[in-house]
């Protein structure tokens, strides 16, 4: 698990079919001090985060491919909730 801070959200047309009906978080990465840490990425998103506001990733491949259910989902990242600040 990591923090990051969700910076904005993607659209995509043409996606994975697991894809279909998620919600794409794109996510700032942030360590243990807050700090930016790594690039950002874009996570699946169920719990409807807003720009702005720190989430806590799940970074476990198998543990996504459960989420939304699709053994061949190129997803890897999800939001598993977001922090009161």
């Amino acid at each position: 698990m990591q923090w990051g801070r969700v910076i904005g959200h993607a659209t995509s047309t043409i996606k994975h079919r697991s894809l279909n009906g998620w919600r794409l978080a794109l996510v700032q990465p942030l360590g243990p001090t807050k700090q930016p840490e790594a690039d950002p990425v874009i996570a699946v998103d169920k719990m409807g985060t807003g720009t702005g506001q720190l989430v806590i990733l799940n970074l476990d491949g198998k543990g996504a491919r459960e989420y939304v259910n699709d053994e061949k989902t190129p997803v890897r990242i999800f939001v598993i909730g977001i922090v009161d600040e």
